[in-house]
């Protein structure tokens, strides 16, 4: 009875105590929030970066469009070891392109927030720790030289029908955008070889929601990067962009599930590998449905979905830029662009497609394609988070659960071209 006649009393005064709760909650988030930005700003203190706005950070620094982000490279001729790019007042990174630097930190297996921008699940590129080496370890068959040998054929088709469109366009004036019809071919390629989906998305281009979907969320997703107040889940999806993004999500799922919801069903019959590479060659879907790890367990309904996705997605669309750059450069110098081609033409003796024998024959064009891949790296860094404190040879620290980027451009160089890189960029 008491409690009835103080609830009573106070209920007219009900509302400025609820004012008063939400005050203290703002208050205490935003105390939380300029107490870890301090703790931010004085870890990266000990290096010094291009000047930035208290707000913005550097966002204006880079072209809204996505297409300059190679200007990470041009400070890191200005700052040597490392350098902070901040997105907003937030959102703040370590740019590291010195090798011992990244030497020093890459044992560093922890992603950071970045990555979730993409409508990735957590597939090889964003998975961590054990998750990470077991996926890795029951794909590694997917890439042995008997399964890839195969593809070839399946490339030289896909690249033939990119060329005959192409010939439509060499006895006109009309100009078209070759990273579109690129991103098709390569696209159609990833589909035939790694999950024998058939399609006719390089004629049908903008028709296919698939593709549309994968085009609208490439652009969703570098919009969001640059849009610092985005970098919030709540706020992003409450938006138009993330309305859209969501729904584009959606499609991508949908076909994704419905590539592996087709192969299970023609495999329901099927008990044994040896009788699937009979009827066709073992594609990487059929890698992914067969593991096994030493328990005998394979991957779940949910980690297939996440592989694959992963691999459509990032598959066709880096490779597509790296071939896009590739044939910029060879325009650019036709001298080297002869010579590959006479190289190829001798190679091929009369032929018009390559064979799997035919790819140790091409010494000097594979010098171009890591040349290009050295000087226009399709992503120009690696983003993870320091897991504990780091030294440097410098005397310089770097505390745990500080985000950094390795700067693959300059990481290439120093390394002289030990390997490849299909990673992602914008022309």
């Amino acid at each position: 009875m008491e409690l009835t006649d103080a609830y009573t009393k106070l209920q007219p005064y009900m509302h400025y105590l609820l004012a008063v709760l939400c005050l203290v909650v703002v208050v205490y988030k935003l105390t939380a929030f300029f107490v870890k930005q301090k703790a931010v700003i004085r870890s990266i203190e000990a290096f010094p970066g291009p000047p930035a706005h208290f707000l913005f950070g550097h966002v204006f620094e880079f072209k809204q469009d996505g297409t300059d982000l190679f200007k990470a490279v041009e400070w890191g001729k200005q700052y040597p070891y490392a350098f902070p790019i901040w997105f907003g007042p937030s959102l703040c990174f370590l740019n590291i392109n010195h090798p011992d630097y990244a030497k020093t930190i890459l044992t560093s297996t922890a992603c950071f927030k970045i990555y979730s921008l993409f409508c990735f699940r957590d597939g090889l590129l964003v998975s961590k720790g054990q998750k990470w080496f077991r996926h890795r370890r029951l794909l590694t068959p997917g890439f042995h030289y008997d399964v890839l040998k195969p593809y070839v054929q399946l490339m030289s088709q896909s690249a033939k029908t990119m060329l005959d469109k192409w010939e439509s366009y060499a006895h006109t004036d009309k100009t078209f955008e070759l990273f579109e019809h690129v991103s098709l071919m390569t696209l159609d390629t990833i589909l035939q070889c790694a999950f024998s989906c058939k399609t006719n998305c390089q004629t049908e281009g903008g028709n296919n929601a698939y593709i549309k979907a994968v085009y609208e969320l490439s652009d969703l997703a570098n919009f969001r990067f640059r849009t610092f107040p985005y970098h919030s889940d709540l706020i992003f999806y409450l938006s138009p962009h993330g309305y859209r993004y969501r729904n584009a999500c959606k499609v991508a799922h949908a076909h994704t599930e419905n590539v592996i919801k087709k192969r299970k069903e023609a495999l329901t019959e099927e008990t044994e590998l040896g009788r699937t590479q009979a009827k066709r060659y073992q594609d990487f879907l059929d890698i992914l449905l067969f593991a096994r790890d030493e328990n005998q367990q394979g991957l779940s309904d949910e980690d297939l979905r996440a592989e694959v996705d992963t691999f459509m997605f990032e598959g066709h669309d880096t490779t597509a830029s790296g071939i896009s750059f590739l044939l910029y450069c060879l325009a650019c110098h036709p001298e080297h662009q002869n010579i590959c081609r006479e190289e190829i033409l001798q190679v091929l003796g009369g032929r018009d497609t390559m064979e799997w024998e035919d790819l140790s024959k091409i010494p000097y064009t594979t010098m171009c394609i890591k040349e290009a891949l050295r000087l226009y790296p399709p992503v120009p860094g690696v983003a993870r988070k320091t897991t504990k404190q780091y030294t440097f040879f410098d005397g310089r620290t770097l505390p745990a659960g500080q985000k950094y980027l390795c700067d693959n451009n300059l990481y290439i160089k120093t390394y002289h071209l030990t390997y490849g890189l299909y990673l992602k960029h914008h022309i």
